[in-house]
């Protein structure tokens, strides 16, 4: 999975590729940070998978975190689907099955309050 692109699919050019994958989000590690609440529709270049025929799926997105990476010169970027067809969960599902993402709640940096607290 470490290969699978990860595309804005109107600016058309290349966030990064799949780190993590969730039917809530997924985490993509590029070499841009990205402004949080940034909203943009990922395209996302799907692996071989039995019984899947399509080979892009795309989702309205939205940044959630954005932080560098253990190596400087990469970052990762949190972003949670805005909407997701019942289609989609099914070819989500069947990434995460199939290159067996964690399935447990992923242990990401906690936000910043905005209390300053």
């Amino acid at each position: 999975m470490a290969y699978t692109q990860v595309f804005d699919l109107y600016r058309v050019y290349l966030i990064g590729y799949l780190g993590d994958l969730t039917q809530q989000g997924a985490m993509v590690i590029g070499q841009r940070e990205m402004k949080e609440n940034t909203e943009l529709t990922l395209a996302i270049e799907l692996p071989d998978l039995p019984d899947v025929k399509a080979s892009r799926m795309t989702l309205p997105a939205r940044v959630v975190w954005s932080q560098e990476d253990i190596s400087p010169e990469y970052f990762n970027v949190g972003f949670e689907f805005k909407e997701v067809t019942e289609d989609q969960r099914t070819v989500i599902q069947a990434i995460i099955d199939n290159y067996e993402f964690r399935r447990g709640t992923p242990d990401y940096p906690s936000r910043p309050s905005s209390t300053g607290r």
